[in-house]
């Protein structure tokens, strides 16, 4: 029997993970995810793909780097769309940094609704966000599988202890999903 699988994306946490000096992948607009998930996929049959990410809003036009990251982030938009579910958060600054707000607990609740409405046999996380362990916890005792995909040079502990399988990826995983332009 095929297996039907979800695979749930932490866009914030994939993009700082591809950019990382360990992976330093640069094109992440034109990375091919859909390829990507495909791979992780491997023999199951995708039911859902969904991409979590926080909106970058510009403060007004003089706002440089935030026009260009939202520029960005419409191009990305773009390359996901026809595939994917693309779930909204916010972005708030604090003391000149950025945190995203709302995409943790849409993630927890769709993993949560996807197992309760019976959406998926496994599905494959791509998040290194501990925040997720408790949804985790729920989804593997109403007999679900989670995958935890993580990154060999920063994985998370937190979310390996507590998913069924965990694949840890390098480098040579990413590049073919690389597309250069």
């Amino acid at each position: 029997m095929i297996k039907k699988v979800a695979v749930y994306i932490d866009g914030g946490n994939l993009y700082f993970k591809l950019k990382d000096k360990e992976l330093n992948i640069k094109n992440t607009i034109n990375f091919n995810y859909f390829n990507f998930c495909k791979f992780l996929a491997r023999d199951r049959k995708i039911m859902s793909l969904r991409y979590y990410v926080g909106i970058i809003r510009a403060k007004n036009n003089r706002d440089k780097k935030g026009m260009s990251l939202r520029n960005n982030q419409r191009k990305l938009f773009n390359n996901l769309k026809r595939n994917f579910i693309i779930k909204k958060g916010h972005l708030m600054q604090n003391n000149g940094k950025y945190h995203e707000k709302g995409v943790d607990v849409q993630m927890a609740v769709d993993l949560l609704v996807g197992a309760y409405e019976n959406y998926y046999d496994e599905a494959v996380l791509i998040s290194s966000d501990t925040d997720l362990v408790p949804a985790i916890k729920k989804v593997k005792s109403l007999g679900k599988k989670v995958e935890y995909i993580g990154f060999a040079h920063q994985p998370s502990y937190g979310v390996m202890k507590n998913a069924n399988i965990t694949r840890l990826l390098i480098k040579e995983d990413i590049e073919k999903f690389i597309k250069y332009l």
